[in-house]
């Protein structure tokens, strides 16, 4: 018999204000504890197809009892699909439209054990005690100038290429994947969301949507707040709390 899993979830996507399509996928699946936010690559050839793919692939892993066991089976299954997306397409200096590939961020809970599993500019946030924490860190251009070179936050995002991405699935022979364990606490509350969201949205304003009392009502927030901005890019968001 499976255990009743405490977590309640929401999500929801949008395709913004000015792109045609939607790249974003997301999981939501409180039953397994598994959530997952996909972000394909915007300009390239099935940016859509990439994200689609590892969401759909993440899904149909095993619910294994053993916690480190999923979290393994998730690394695993997202270095089998940066080979296969590789080689869908052959990447050449020549040709960058034809890189299939995507952002993912992940976040497996069971019991009081939880990790977040990112490669790209997709977050994962924390609310706890009235607080907001981000929890991953962006692989992209920009956080690579402020780590790198102690450039200041406004320099970096001044930059023409500061939302080029330093790491994504499929982009790269080599995937690496970053990996953030914690303990769950009680009224611990996550958001997934792509850069789409984000980037429309002040750090107080993730927070007081975090706040809320339900993942739908803290969606509402979110959406609502980023529409009324230029929502130029996809939006998703994925709201997970006990």
């Amino acid at each position: 018999m499976p255990v009743p899993n405490p977590w309640r979830s929401a999500a929801r996507t949008d395709v913004g204000k000015v792109r045609e399509r939607n790249e974003d996928a997301f999981l939501d699946c409180p039953q397994q504890g598994l959530w997952v936010v996909a972000d394909g690559m915007g300009g390239y050839q099935g940016g859509d197809i990439a994200s689609q793919l590892i969401v759909a692939s993440l899904a149909e892993l095993p619910a294994l009892f053993d916690f480190d066991e999923r979290l393994n089976g998730i690394r695993q299954c997202l270095h089998w699909l940066n080979r296969r997306l590789g080689q869908e397409l052959t990447v050449t200096t020549e040709r960058h439209d034809s890189i299939m590939g995507s952002t993912v961020v992940a976040l497996l809970v069971k019991g009081n054990r939880a990790a977040c599993i990112w490669a790209g500019d997709s977050r994962c946030y924390l609310w706890r005690g009235q607080r907001l924490y981000q929890l991953s860190r962006d692989h992209s251009l920009q956080q690579q100038l402020i780590d790198e070179q102690n450039m200041s936050v406004e320099d970096a995002k001044a930059h023409p290429e500061a939302h080029a991405l330093t790491r994504a699935v499929g982009a790269a022979e080599q995937l690496t994947l970053d990996v953030l364990e914690l303990e769950v606490y009680p009224d611990d509350a996550f958001l997934l969301c792509s850069d789409g969201l984000y980037h429309g949205l002040t750090s107080d304003v993730l927070g007081n949507a975090l706040s809320l009392a339900t993942p739908r009502a803290a969606l509402q927030c979110l959406f609502d707040g980023a529409l009324r901005g230029s929502a130029r890019d996809n939006l998703t968001a994925v709201v997970i709390r006990q």
